[in-house]
């Protein structure tokens, strides 16, 4: 997608430009950090086996805490049927809401629709400095990164242009034109990162980081700062979400249930045609 085309068609719409921050994905090419052995382990037990997945405190700390709390029943949540505040296992007898076929299963979702949660919502983990993101441009050679999956002119002002406009204070056409060349400058200058963190994305340099790679769970969200209970496994490497994802663990044995349950029959929303069940999430004990 060329930007000089873009930012003259900008012009044009500046008038009607919606800013507001947006989810999208991106990659890296950044190595983790190796992963100690006396990792937390949970046993992931579904209708279709079960699965141990290996978690990392080390990077993302709050997510690890959240996710064993809830599982084994050690935090209060808000019942999404009635409102209650309860302290039970929260992801017994829920299921697997989203499998889709080489990519990934998505459950943790009380309604079974992926549109609830916990009845809070907390923040991301996500060393992006770690992960290469601010070593990545935005756009090279006129030309956007394709991990920003810009295909429109829609898209790079969505996802680009307009959040880089909301940092830079410019509210009205007027203002865009008079200040054209600082706002390309300033856009054709951006790493992955500064457009990621121009969205609202806000990143730990201290946190290990980790890449979404096939095997690791990492939490779903709807943007920012959005984290409940939903989480993912992937089938496949998906470095076009790097970035965007908190990585929190890996299946260390069980994977073969994994790759089973991403094969299921589905419908166009990928809810399987039988219910794939999580029947429980527990710690596994240390002998």
């Amino acid at each position: 997608m060329n930007i000089n085309h873009l930012f003259q068609k900008g012009i044009a719409t500046m008038a009607t430009l919606t800013l507001f921050t947006s989810s999208s994905f991106m990659t890296s090419q950044a190595a983790e950090k190796t992963t100690s052995l006396q990792q937390p382990v949970a046993i992931v037990k579904t209708s279709e086996g079960s699965v141990r997945l290996e978690l990392w405190p080390d990077a993302a700390p709050e997510t690890v805490k959240n996710f064993i709390d809830l599982a084994e029943g050690r935090k209060a949540f808000k019942d999404a049927k009635s409102g209650e505040e309860v302290t039970k296992p929260f992801y017994d007898g829920l299921t697997f809401h989203r499998v889709i076929k080489d990519f990934m299963i998505q459950g943790g979702c009380p309604l079974g629709t992926g549109t609830a949660g916990p009845g809070y919502q907390f923040k991301d983990e996500v060393n992006a400095v770690g992960l290469g993101l601010s070593e990545l441009k935005a756009i090279k050679e006129g030309q956007t990164h394709p991990w920003l999956l810009v295909r429109s002119q829609e898209d790079f002002q969505r996802l680009v242009l307009g959040p880089a406009l909301q940092k830079m204070g410019i509210k009205s056409e007027e203002e865009f034109k008079a200040k054209m060349e600082e706002i390309q400058k300033t856009v054709n200058a951006m790493s992955l990162q500064d457009v990621y963190a121009n969205q609202g994305y806000v990143y730990e340099k201290d946190l290990t980081p980790k890449k979404p790679l096939r095997g690791v769970i990492a939490m779903a969200n709807s943007g920012p700062n959005t984290n409940g209970s939903q989480f993912f496994i992937n089938v496949v490497d998906t470095p076009h979400l790097t970035g965007k994802h908190t990585v929190f663990g890996k299946v260390i044995e069980g994977m073969d249930v994994v790759d089973k349950i991403s094969k299921l029959e589905t419908d166009a929303s990928g809810k399987t045609s039988t219910p794939v069940v999580i029947e429980s999430i527990r710690l596994e004990k240390k002998e």
